[in-house]
Protein backbone atom coordinates (compact mmCIF):
# COMPACT_ATOMS: atom_id res chain seq x y z
CA UNK A 1 0.00 0.00 0.00
CA UNK A 2 1.12 3.24 -0.95
CA UNK A 3 2.18 5.73 2.07
CA UNK A 4 1.78 8.95 0.33
CA UNK A 5 -2.40 9.31 -0.98
CA UNK A 6 -3.05 6.29 0.33
CA UNK A 7 -6.93 4.57 -0.24
CA UNK A 8 -6.88 3.78 3.76
CA UNK A 9 -5.74 4.89 6.91
CA UNK A 10 -2.28 2.94 7.68
CA UNK A 11 -1.72 1.39 11.34
CA UNK A 12 1.46 2.29 12.85
CA UNK A 13 2.75 2.18 16.45
CA UNK A 14 4.77 4.70 18.31
CA UNK A 15 6.87 3.44 21.45
CA UNK A 16 8.09 5.61 24.60
CA UNK A 17 11.13 4.25 25.87
CA UNK A 18 12.41 5.05 28.78
CA UNK A 19 15.75 4.62 31.02
CA UNK A 20 16.85 6.15 34.28
CA UNK A 21 14.30 8.88 33.96
CA UNK A 22 14.98 9.77 30.43
CA UNK A 23 12.93 9.30 27.34
CA UNK A 24 14.22 8.02 24.08
CA UNK A 25 13.93 9.80 20.80
CA UNK A 26 14.77 9.66 17.08
CA UNK A 27 15.29 12.09 14.57
CA UNK A 28 13.22 11.50 11.30
CA UNK A 29 15.14 10.91 8.05
CA UNK A 30 11.95 10.19 6.35
CA UNK A 31 8.39 11.87 5.48
CA UNK A 32 6.37 12.63 7.07
CA UNK A 33 8.02 15.03 9.78
CA UNK A 34 11.36 14.36 8.38
CA UNK A 35 13.83 15.79 10.53
CA UNK A 36 12.01 16.01 13.73
CA UNK A 37 12.38 14.39 16.93
CA UNK A 38 10.02 11.76 17.86
CA UNK A 39 9.26 8.43 19.32
CA UNK A 40 10.61 5.98 17.62
CA UNK A 41 7.93 3.72 15.62
CA UNK A 42 6.32 3.02 11.97
CA UNK A 43 3.62 0.85 10.22
CA UNK A 44 2.58 -2.15 11.74
CA UNK A 45 2.98 -5.22 9.14
CA UNK A 46 0.58 -8.23 8.30
CA UNK A 47 0.51 -11.06 10.84
CA UNK A 48 1.74 -8.68 13.69
CA UNK A 49 0.95 -7.60 17.23
CA UNK A 50 0.88 -4.10 18.11
CA UNK A 51 3.25 -5.48 20.96
CA UNK A 52 5.48 -7.09 18.41
CA UNK A 53 5.49 -4.34 15.76
CA UNK A 54 6.45 -1.53 18.59
CA UNK A 55 9.41 -4.29 19.36
CA UNK A 56 10.15 -4.29 15.86
CA UNK A 57 10.26 -0.56 15.19
CA UNK A 58 12.33 0.53 18.34
CA UNK A 59 15.12 -2.63 17.34
CA UNK A 60 15.57 -1.42 13.96
CA UNK A 61 15.62 2.20 14.82
CA UNK A 62 17.57 2.35 18.02
CA UNK A 63 19.09 -1.01 18.09
CA UNK A 64 17.25 -1.58 21.10
CA UNK A 65 14.95 -3.83 23.05
CA UNK A 66 11.58 -3.23 25.17
CA UNK A 67 10.69 -4.52 28.35
CA UNK A 68 6.84 -5.00 29.15
CA UNK A 69 4.52 -2.54 26.89
CA UNK A 70 1.81 -1.35 27.65
CA UNK A 71 -0.38 0.40 25.69
CA UNK A 72 -1.12 4.23 26.14
CA UNK A 73 -3.07 6.43 23.45
CA UNK A 74 -4.12 5.94 20.13
CA UNK A 75 -3.28 8.97 17.57
CA UNK A 76 -4.85 9.94 14.29
CA UNK A 77 -2.31 11.50 11.89
CA UNK A 78 -4.25 13.17 8.83
CA UNK A 79 -1.75 15.17 6.93
CA UNK A 80 -4.19 17.45 3.89
CA UNK A 81 -2.89 18.97 1.17
CA UNK A 82 -4.55 22.66 0.95
CA UNK A 83 -6.93 21.14 -1.83
CA UNK A 84 -8.31 18.47 0.47
CA UNK A 85 -6.95 15.01 -0.36
CA UNK A 86 -5.33 12.94 2.17
CA UNK A 87 -1.28 12.95 1.52
CA UNK A 88 -1.09 10.90 4.88
CA UNK A 89 -3.37 8.87 6.98
CA UNK A 90 -1.94 7.40 9.82
CA UNK A 91 -3.81 5.45 12.67
CA UNK A 92 -0.91 5.69 15.64
CA UNK A 93 -1.40 3.05 18.61
CA UNK A 94 1.24 4.28 21.24
CA UNK A 95 3.02 2.11 23.98
CA UNK A 96 5.34 2.79 26.59
CA UNK A 97 8.13 0.08 28.20
CA UNK A 98 11.47 0.69 30.07
CA UNK A 99 13.93 0.03 26.97
CA UNK A 100 17.03 -2.43 27.80
CA UNK A 101 20.74 -1.33 28.66
CA UNK A 102 22.82 -0.95 25.53
CA UNK A 103 23.96 2.19 23.33
CA UNK A 104 21.41 3.06 20.84
CA UNK A 105 22.35 3.83 17.46
CA UNK A 106 19.87 4.83 14.68
CA UNK A 107 18.86 2.75 12.35
CA UNK A 108 15.75 2.23 9.86
CA UNK A 109 14.31 5.36 8.53
CA UNK A 110 16.33 7.91 11.46
CA UNK A 111 19.39 9.42 11.45
CA UNK A 112 20.30 10.36 15.03
CA UNK A 113 18.58 8.66 18.35
CA UNK A 114 19.41 10.06 21.84
CA UNK A 115 18.31 10.05 25.54
CA UNK A 116 16.02 13.15 27.01
CA UNK A 117 14.92 14.48 30.21
CA UNK A 118 11.55 15.57 30.45
CA UNK A 119 13.35 19.00 30.54
CA UNK A 120 15.41 18.88 27.83
CA UNK A 121 11.98 17.89 25.69
CA UNK A 122 10.85 21.84 26.06
CA UNK A 123 12.82 23.71 23.67
CA UNK A 124 12.37 20.57 20.72
CA UNK A 125 9.83 21.02 17.60
CA UNK A 126 7.70 18.33 18.78
CA UNK A 127 4.92 17.26 17.78
CA UNK A 128 1.97 18.49 19.94
CA UNK A 129 0.43 14.83 20.29
CA UNK A 130 3.97 13.72 20.45
CA UNK A 131 4.33 15.99 24.01
CA UNK A 132 1.16 14.71 24.89
CA UNK A 133 1.81 11.08 24.53
CA UNK A 134 5.24 11.36 26.39
CA UNK A 135 3.08 13.10 29.11
CA UNK A 136 0.64 10.05 29.23
CA UNK A 137 3.59 7.52 29.41
CA UNK A 138 5.60 9.47 31.41
CA UNK A 139 2.41 9.05 33.86
CA UNK A 140 2.14 5.83 33.54
CA UNK A 141 6.13 4.82 34.01
CA UNK A 142 5.93 7.57 37.46
CA UNK A 143 8.47 9.97 35.82
CA UNK A 144 8.46 12.28 37.74
CA UNK A 145 7.81 16.00 36.44
CA UNK A 146 9.91 18.93 35.46
CA UNK A 147 9.97 22.03 38.29
CA UNK A 148 8.01 24.73 37.42
CA UNK A 149 9.26 27.59 35.61
CA UNK A 150 9.73 31.06 36.57
CA UNK A 151 6.79 33.20 36.54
Amino acid sequence: MRREYPDRPIVGVGAVGWRDGRVLLVRRGKPPRVGQWSIPGGAQELGETVEEAARREVREETGLELGAVAVIATVDLIDREPDGRVRYHYTLIDVTAEAATGTPRPGGDVDAVAWFTLEELTPLELWSETRRIIRLAAERQAVPSPAPGPG
